[in-house]
């Protein structure tokens, strides 16, 4: 049959790639008689047939090539790394694609093999580069017809527009924005998403009237005693700094450091000011008692060199938590969630991670399984706004399915990463009582693997920590299809509360 040429629609078109690539899988025709190119590229010299134009041959015409066995995780990552700009990596695709049906069956666990090296690290420069694009795009807001309409500027080094536009679309729901860039625009009008043209950075306004608060933010969680320029440069290239008001800064607040940082030296670390917290809890009981930690203005086990108000360190961690991009998978997530509740609670629910729509709101347990848990803590007289509420893992971690998010349990890399992040959590919180929702939360905080089942209902002492009160999460009683074995996991579940609330009142 001679090279076979395939034009693709679009430079990251996954789903005309992946029905082309089915078409001469079907047909066996081999990598390297395979040319691809994307629509309005020049054609490469095809060396087969003539049967199509530019001298190349035609594909398979097929209508639709049946779907191939191949591993799961493959089509998710080749997902991602057709957004690449490496002109290969179509071709590279295919070839992975290939081995994968002749033979190669676990050839995604070779990491020494060099197309999948390749492959790997194409998906990790563009979920970094997503990362940077939802972490450094900046809007501009111009008055148009209609009303505001914000602009942004942005240059990615891949093709990650249209896979990045609905981060914005649920971030932004409620503006009318466009972002534009070198190769194509997104456009949100409240209601429906378009792509057009790209365009140069002259279409976005220099300035607004936000600028000035940008501005102001930065200054002020800018930390001058973990400076680290050449890390910061690493995370935040310069390429990016003449989108980002802030940026104007970095040069005088790198110039003020030192003697910040030395101004902070010589001050000192602070005692707490005393300061009494009205027990809620004992209040429910009719007592007057107050937590001993509150009386004494500090956590149990809470640095005194942190900042002087509990509320201040709780603030502290979670702009840590918030910046905090090591792991890969997190940039795919919205934002990260971090807890909520009262400082001092007596009971403090830990639950795995958010799901999808706790991702977008930004809160935790405000999705199907949160419903669940506000209404079995309304039956049992624990009113929520009373406990601290909080996941072991703080991103969304998700198979991405179409236009669906697919939730993907943490693994045990996951958990240790946030772990740091919860433990000082809950020693700012300092409650009486830790009540764990499932495996993963009870992992984070016992630090090993522990058998939900046979841990449930006890209370488990942990050095330098509060005690862990083991039971089911919530989404566990949602994922039982027998009706009476759900109500009675549910009734099981409700006596499970009430231990726990005996227990932190006792």
């Amino acid at each position: 049959m001679g090279t076979v040429g395939i034009v693709l629609p679009g430079p990251a078109a996954f789903d005309a790639w992946r029905d082309q690539a089915r078409r001469v899988l079907a047909a066996g025709v081999p990598p390297e008689d395979v040319e691809w190119r994307v629509v309005g590229e020049a054609a490469g010299l095809f060396t087969g047939s003539a049967a199509g134009p530019d001298g190349r041959a035609a594909p398979p015409a097929a209508p639709k090539a049946p779907p191939v066995a191949v591993p799961r995780a493959f089509p998710a990552l080749a997902e991602v790394a057709i957004r690449h700009r490496d002109p290969e990596r179509f071709a590279l695709l295919y070839r992975v694609l290939w081995r994968l049906t002749h033979g190669a069956h676990g050839l995604l666990e070779d990491r020494a093999d060099p197309d999948v090296n390749r492959v790997e690290a194409m998906a990790k420069s563009v979920r970094r580069d997503a990362h940077k694009m939802h972490a450094f795009l900046r809007f501009r807001c111009i008055q148009a017809e209609g009303g505001p309409h914000y602009l942004a500027w942005f240059e990615p080094d891949h093709h990650i527009l249209q896979a990045e536009a609905d981060f914005f679309v649920r971030r932004f729901a409620g503006l009318r924005w466009s972002i534009i860039t070198p190769e194509a625009s997104a456009h949100w009008d409240g209601s429906a998403l378009r792509f057009g043209p790209g365009g140069n950075r002259h279409d976005v306004p220099r300035e607004d009237a936000v600028e000035d608060l940008w501005r102001t933010y930065y200054a002020s969680i800018f930390n001058p005693a973990r400076l680290k320029p050449a890390a910061m440069r690493a995370e935040m290239p310069k390429k990016y700094w003449r989108n980002m008001p802030e940026t104007r800064d970095i040069p005088r607040l790198i110039a003020e450091a030192p003697a910040r940082a030395a101004e902070m030296v010589a001050r000192g670390a602070t005692t707490p000011a005393l300061r009494r917290q009205r027990d809620i809890w004992s209040a429910r009981a009719g007592g007057g008692d107050v937590h001993p930690a509150a009386a004494e203005g500090v956590a149990p086990g809470m640095d005194l060199l942190a900042p002087r108000d509990p509320a201040e360190a709780l603030a502290a961690l979670r702009a840590e938590v918030l910046a905090d991009h090591s792991l890969a998978w997190a940039a795919q997530a919205t934002q990260a969630v971090f807890g909520e509740g009262p400082i001092g609670a007596r009971l403090l629910f830990v639950g795995e991670q958010p799901g999808d729509e706790e991702d977008i709101a930004g809160r935790p347990f405000v999705g199907p399984a949160g419903r669940l848990f506000d209404r079995a803590l309304a039956e049992v007289g624990i009113p929520r706004a009373e406990t601290y509420v909080t996941n072991a893992v703080k991103h969304f971690k998700y198979t991405p399915t179409g236009r669906r998010r697919i939730h993907q349990s943490p693994d045990a890399g996951d958990i240790a990463h946030y772990r740091p992040f919860l433990r000082r959590e809950i020693e700012i919180v300092g409650p009486r009582l830790v009540v764990s929702l499932g495996a993963s939360a009870l992992r984070a905080l016992t630090g090993k693997a522990v058998a939900v089942g046979k841990a449930r209902g006890q209370v488990l002492a942990l050095p330098d920590a509060p005690p862990v009160f083991p039971t089911v999460h919530p989404s566990y009683l949602l994922r039982l299809p027998d009706a009476a074995a759900k109500a009675a996991e549910y009734q099981r579940f409700l006596a499970d509360l009430r231990a726990a609330a005996a227990v932190a009142l006792g």
